[in-house]
């Protein structure tokens, strides 16, 4: 029995996968108005009923799809951390790992989300909680790479405003994407964080 039940259970999940792939990259191209159960059971290629047998309405896709986004970013961000360079240029480097992650897909579907939770109440309820794990689980990523001593006063805050600095980046590159000026801005705030931070420790 136990043979027979590894490879489905096996089977279900890659399916899930898929689906939830398929609703991440909809989120992506179309926004949350242009992505329906159909549309990603055909980009999954998954049945109709298969997908229903899972994910019922849109919104229990869209929701199980946060969770999916949840774990993917912060894989993605601890990937990258660990391969941050050392030395002088550290935090020029951080802070382009930062602007690489909000400018990525998975930002931009997150977004999707965002906007959408505003007017539903049920994805909202879903969202928030979720969107507060990855925001503390960033802001601890990201004074970890800084070195950053949060105990000195002012610290915690430069941090914050670094992450709302690259956050506010990303959310502009949906509209126009201007990578040199965001560079610049960037190595800018470099600059800064490196004075203020020696200044802290």
């Amino acid at each position: 029995m136990t043979a027979t039940r590894v490879p489905q259970e096996e089977r279900t999940r890659a399916m899930r996968a898929r689906l939830l792939e398929a609703t991440v990259e909809l989120l992506v191209e179309r926004g949350f108005a242009g992505t329906s159960t159909t549309l990603v059971s055909e980009r999954a290629g998954v049945s109709r009923g298969a997908q229903l047998h899972h994910f019922p309405t849109k919104n229990d896709l869209v929701l199980a799809a946060v969770e999916h986004l949840t774990v993917v970013r912060g894989a993605e961000l601890s990937a990258a951390a660990a391969a941050l360079p050392g030395g002088p240029r550290r935090t020029r480097a951080v802070l382009r790992m930062l602007g690489d992650h909000f400018t990525s897909p998975v930002f931009t579907a997150a977004l999707e989300l965002w906007v959408a939770a505003r007017t539903d109440a049920t994805l909202l309820a879903a969202v928030a909680p979720l969107e507060q794990r990855v925001g503390r689980e960033t802001h601890r990523l990201t004074v970890d790479v800084l070195g950053a001593d949060e105990s000195r006063p002012g610290v915690r805050e430069l941090v914050q405003a670094t992450l709302d600095l690259v956050r506010g980046l990303g959310l502009a590159a949906t509209i126009t994407d201007d990578a040199s000026r965001r560079r610049r801005i960037l190595d800018r705030w470099a600059d800064v964080l490196d004075t203020r931070l020696q200044e802290a420790s």
